[in-house]
């Protein structure tokens, strides 16, 4: 039974990048040598498994759901890593969202995808799949997305983040705005943290999506 519930409306989304600069920061910073950073992410190598592990530990905290955002794998590699994090998924009883590949997912009979706004316009069909999102930076796209069918829409980046330094956050009106002008969930992306989830869900968000928040924590646990 899933006992914790200060995640219970975040979606956490992968970034292996982000994992592994986190866990290498701390190495270095406590005089560590690994070589296990250096190695080709396959399947099989240690650092696979360190980052199945990570997953694991995300998972562990009972978010709402995780999106496998890999996108700079080959698509082969990215098949047999969805079939493992699904498979994590699965046995904590927390929704999968693939990202990215819909052929991968299709080969793999997963029917939840995410999807950049353009592969939504540009794809022939997605009746595939049960479940289908997109992420959006304007009440324009926003609009045409569920326009186009999607069930749930990233409205980003609503606070200054790592992931995007520099570039300013949108704000809580504007999340705001997006709740508006849709009727599909909407979750907030960009510089989220639980102690933020309030004021999402206030602006009319279901929820919010953490990246960089989940991924360093899990690397500073490690290191």
């Amino acid at each position: 039974m899933r006992e914790n519930t200060m995640y219970e409306n975040m979606i956490a989304v992968t970034n292996r990048q982000l994992y592994l600069q986190a866990a290498e920061k701390n190495r270095c910073r406590d005089g560590k040598e690994d070589e296990e950073m250096s190695e080709a992410f396959l399947p099989g190598t240690r650092l696979w498994n360190r980052y199945l592990k990570q997953v694991e530990q995300v998972l562990s905290l009972s978010p709402k759901a995780l999106v496998l955002r890999e996108k700079d794998l080959e698509p082969e590699v990215y098949r047999q890593l969805a079939k493992d994090v699904t498979a994590l998924c699965e046995a904590a009883e927390t929704e999968c969202i693939l990202h990215g590949f819909p052929d991968e997912a299709r080969a793999l009979s997963w029917r939840k995808i995410h999807l950049p706004l353009r592969l939504f316009r540009e794809l022939p069909s997605l009746d595939f799949f049960e479940k289908k999102g997109t992420s959006v930076h304007s009440l324009a796209e926003a609009r045409e997305a569920e326009a186009l069918g999607a069930d749930y829409l990233f409205a980003g980046n609503i606070f200054e983040t790592d992931c995007k330094k520099g570039l300013p956050g949108r704000g809580l009106s504007f999340l705001q705005e997006v709740c508006k002008q849709v009727s599909i969930p909407v979750y907030g992306i960009g510089g989220i943290t639980p102690e933020r989830m309030e004021q999402l869900l206030l602006a009319g968000a279901s929820g919010g999506c953490m990246m960089s928040g989940f991924l360093k924590l899990q690397g500073e646990k490690e290191a």
